[in-house]
């Protein structure tokens, strides 16, 4: 016999992964320039120079020995003090190293922090839509996802409802900002008003509600400011990776801050250890953290995804669709014309156009395309998006 649980999440991938396979196996049959896939968050543009060049001075200045090696359970120390001290620059913060802890990416940040936390009788709040990926990290820990809508006209969060939400059970709030599917940031003014809902709350129930700070796009903004929630928010969990902004996906390198107002801040910075202990997250790849120090503060072309952005929106204009003005990531939801969003997304594939609807996000009626794919495909991709846009009768510039 195995894991119940297990066994049916590994029987089920995600949608995301699957509408990804689907076109995969669909390009190999008629190929690729054919094939119109928006499914994945896949960065598609090269990460900065810097990274190659800091790798390959690494591989051939480094004693092998070392650069192979292990290092410390939450990472070598160096590249901690760096990670800090970067933060302390650009936002203007007081971040120890001693509360970094470098992980195998965010999926790794996310579930250490959650194993970190959570006790039996646990409940964390998820503001929709939301990765998919965030209700099974709850889940897998033996907390109760609580999922609050944003508000649907902004997608920001709607911080009457949070409050509502919140009881002597919440143990956290995950956020992600900019996010992940809608591209909506968070402003400071709404952070400011959270923190002031969670300090209400936290008199009321005698202990801290912690704020999860998921940042994977952190630095992919389109001209908004992306406040640094730490700064607002006193109970912030920093979870960073650098697959999206330095397009290393596959490198699966990040880090979490236990910030520096986090109360009762060292002891789950402990815990943090203790939780990458037993998942086996202990030592992320040290040829990545010994890059990273060299790489703070790069990116890889932001004017790259806002060209695709302006592209991307220049047809769903045209075409008469509605979405969600996206600030930042690389994500646009999209309201489906159709009764549901399945049924939208079935339409479009019988056009070779792939995206993902946006039910397991907690986004009934919407769908979300990612446009970090080559500004080419997009433009290729117009045709099947007027032949669409035809079949609901959209009434947009492209049908007349």
């Amino acid at each position: 016999m195995v894991s119940k649980k297990n066994l049916e999440l590994g029987l089920k991938s995600s949608v995301i992964r699957e509408v990804f396979e689907y076109g995969k196996k669909r390009k190999a049959e008629i190929g690729e320039e054919n094939v119109f896939d928006f499914s994945l968050g896949n960065p598609n543009i090269p990460a900065p120079k810097i990274v190659n060049d800091t790798l390959k001075k690494l591989i051939q200045d480094s004693d092998p020995t070392e650069l192979h090696g292990y290092s410390s359970g939450p990472g070598d120390i160096e590249v901690r003090k760096a990670v800090a001290s970067y933060l302390n620059e650009r936002y203007s913060v007081n971040e120890s190293y001693s509360r970094i802890y470098m992980t195998c990416g965010a999926a790794a940040s996310l579930t250490i922090t959650l194993n970190a936390l959570v006790e039996e009788g646990d409940e964390i709040i998820l503001l929709a839509p939301f990765f998919p990926e965030y209700r099974v990290f709850v889940e897998h820990t033996g907390a109760k996802p609580i999922v609050v809508r944003c508000d649907w006209d902004t997608m920001q969060p709607d911080v009457t409802k949070i409050r509502d939400a919140i009881n002597e059970h919440t143990k956290a709030i995950i956020i992600n900002s900019p996010n992940n599917p809608t591209g909506a940031i968070y402003p400071s003014m709404v952070l400011a008003e959270l923190s002031s809902v969670l300090s209400e709350k936290e008199v009321r129930y005698s202990h801290p509600i912690y704020v999860i700070s998921d940042e994977p796009y952190r630095e992919l903004s389109y001209g908004y400011p992306v406040p640094y929630t730490a700064k607002f928010i006193k109970n912030t969990i920093s979870c960073y990776s650098f697959s999206k902004s330095l397009s290393l996906p596959g490198e699966r390198i990040g880090y979490i801050c236990v910030c520096e107002r986090c109360e009762d801040g060292d002891n789950i910075f402990a815990a943090v250890c203790g939780a990458g202990r037993a998942l086996g997250y202990v030592c992320a790849p040290v040829l990545f953290q010994k890059m990273i120090p060299s790489v703070l503060g790069y990116t890889s072309s932001i004017d790259e995804y806002e060209k695709n952005m302006l592209e991307i929106k220049r047809i769903l204009d045209e075409c008469g669709f509605t979405y969600i003005e996206p600030q930042g990531a690389f994500y646009i939801f999209i309201k489906s014309p159709a009764s549901n969003a399945q049924e939208f997304c079935e339409a479009a594939k019988q056009l070779d156009l792939l995206f993902v609807r946006g039910d397991e996000f907690g986004g009934a009626g919407y769908v979300r395309i990612a446009y970090c794919v080559s500004n080419k495909m997009i433009r290729n991709s117009e045709k099947a998006w007027i032949q669409l846009a035809k079949k609901y009768n959209l009434k947009g510039n492209c049908n007349e």
